[in-house]
């Protein structure tokens, strides 16, 4: 009695201990697979990026085919590699069984399963450290780890006077790097229409080395840090609500917690309206957008409707800078027509797509570069210049505020253009301009800012007076310097430790919907 039960033990713990070595393959591959993706399209990105990418994937509109090649290389392909690995070797051993043991192994026992151990192992440890390192697993642990908490610095926006409001364009440039106008490292200045748009002797003006914020890098980072001043996370907040109560699903809200520019805005009677080529569902941007005050969002499914022919889309994002452009021209003389008639101010936001790698190119743009980025990125630039011409020609510019700036810095990941160019480069900087109707904006803007200053800035330069210059973590760029005690006047190490840091109790508030800054 005694042996069988032990034979049945045995075959048991043989049985489960097969499952599990073939479920750590599995895993293994499925990792290392994640990391050669991600690494391929994006280059090295953080926890916070990844999660807050995958709580909305969109197949449509959203770099669906970006989205298969995951969901087949990360969840398919080492499902099918796993299982064919154990069918082989289960048909192996049944034909060595049926042949009565005669078939002899060329090498002993013991090195067969060393050499098997030694293989799992590694798939194992390589899959799990090439994705650690790919994803930032190490400075998430150690933001786990920080002190600092982003609600001892954060500041709630008080508007204190807005009988200076005036309308306001915010146009994100999609990868707008400012390096791209290094001509010297690059083929031609990739911003040149724009600049010549946009003279500094005309009244202009630029935030000299603009930078992304550490932990930025994506283009919902680079709308909410500018648009809420605080960096985009929200581990640790899963049991608080908002985008992880669903993700790959349903988001409800977005941040509900947080006091974003749309909120203040439509707080003081702005009408704010978001114009986007692809489709506003990937990453939960219409969740956070219709959260924050905006009372239309027009993307890929609201183009489709319009009977935009199929030449003016592309197949993995959406609509053409040059027709996106085409409707904000419409959009702006509906919206300024009837601001003059009401009084009430409006905010229009855009977010370009052509410059999206990897790039398409349309009809209308002319390849004169032997890198075929450089000229999308050039058309792309023409058809906001153009956009600008329209704003000034029509007598816009006497009443409206505009800014215009890249969402983040381009990514160069393994299959992205200038990886060399961009790589060890010394300082990189988001591009940006600023323009401030009547000269209100002439005082010099405070150099080296990163985005999240960019939140107080943009409502100063709609004519909002702001208590202390400040809202969420950022200091206007208009205000010579940061004000004592504030995040931005901080020691750089330790702000950067402060916009790095998890910061749990902060964001769970902010993303369960109560006030982030009640804490």
């Amino acid at each position: 009695m005694l042996d069988r039960m032990f034979s049945a033990t045995r075959r048991v713990g043989v049985v489960v201990g097969w499952i599990l070595v073939h479920v750590l393959i599995g895993i293994g591959l499925a990792l290392l697979l994640a990391a050669a993706i991600i690494q391929f399209f994006w280059g090295e990105i953080s926890v916070n990026q990844m999660l807050l990418n995958i709580v909305a994937v969109e197949t449509d509109g959203g770099g669906g085919p970006i989205v298969w090649v995951s969901i087949l290389g990360i969840g398919v392909a080492p499902l099918l590699i796993t299982v064919g690995l154990a069918l082989w070797l289960y048909f192996r051993r049944r034909k060595v069984r049926h042949s009565g043991g005669s078939i002899q192994p060329r090498r002993p026992p013991w090195i067969m399963r060393t050499v098997s151990t030694v293989l799992v192992a590694a798939v194992v440890i390589g899959g799990s450290t090439a994705f650690a390192a790919t994803v930032g697993v190490g400075d998430y642990l150690d933001a786990v780890n920080s002190d600092y908490e982003v609600g001892d610095f954060y500041v709630e926006p008080t508007v204190t006077r807005d009988a200076n409001r005036r309308n306001l364009v915010l146009i994100y440039l999609e990868s707008g790097e400012g390096t791209l106008a290094d001509d010297e490292l690059f083929e031609k200045d990739a911003f040149a229409p724009l600049k010549a748009v946009t003279p500094a002797a005309d009244g202009w003006q630029t935030v000299e080395d603009l930078q992304q914020y550490e932990g930025g890098g994506w283009t919902m980072s680079g709308i909410t840090s500018t648009q809420c001043g605080i960096p985009l996370k929200g581990i640790g907040s899963s049991s608080g609500g908002g985008a992880y109560n669903a993700l790959g699903g349903n988001v409800q809200t977005y941040l509900d917690g947080a006091t974003c520019l749309g909120d203040v805005l439509g707080q003081h009677g702005y009408t704010s309206v978001f114009l986007g080529g692809a489709n506003a569902s990937f990453a939960a941007k219409d969740v956070f957008l219709d959260n924050h005050g905006y009372a239309e969002v027009k993307d890929l499914s609201y183009w489709r409707t319009l009977g935009e022919p199929a030449t003016a889309f592309r197949s993995d994002w959406g609509l053409s800078d040059e027709r996106l452009l085409a409707h904000a021209r419409d959009e702006v003389d509906e919206l300024h027509a009837t601001a003059e008639r009401t009084g009430q101010p409006f905010n229009l936001s855009l977010l370009t797509l052509d410059s999206h790698e990897p790039v398409h190119i349309y009809d209308y743009c002319e390849v004169d570069t032997r890198n075929e980025v450089t000229s999308a990125f050039f058309c792309s630039m023409t058809q906001v210049a153009g956009f600008v011409e329209h704003m000034e020609q029509q007598g816009y510019l006497e009443d409206t505020a505009v800014v215009i700036m890249g969402d983040h810095l381009k990514q160069i990941g393994g299959g992205h253009a200038f990886q060399d160019e961009l790589e060890d480069h010394g300082n990189r900087t988001i591009f940006n301009r600023i323009w401030v109707p009547g000269g209100d904006g002439d005082a010099d803007l405070r150099p080296g800012v990163d985005q999240l200053s960019m939140y107080p800035t943009i409502l100063e330069a709609a004519g909002l007076t702001l208590s202390g210059r400040e809202a969420g973590l950022g200091v206007s760029a208009f205000a010579p310097e940061a004000p004592p005690g504030s995040a931005q006047a901080m020691d750089p190490s330790h702000y950067a430790e402060l916009v790095t840091s998890l910061s749990p109790e902060f964001y769970a508030e902010a993303w369960s919907g109560e006030d982030a800054a009640a804490q």
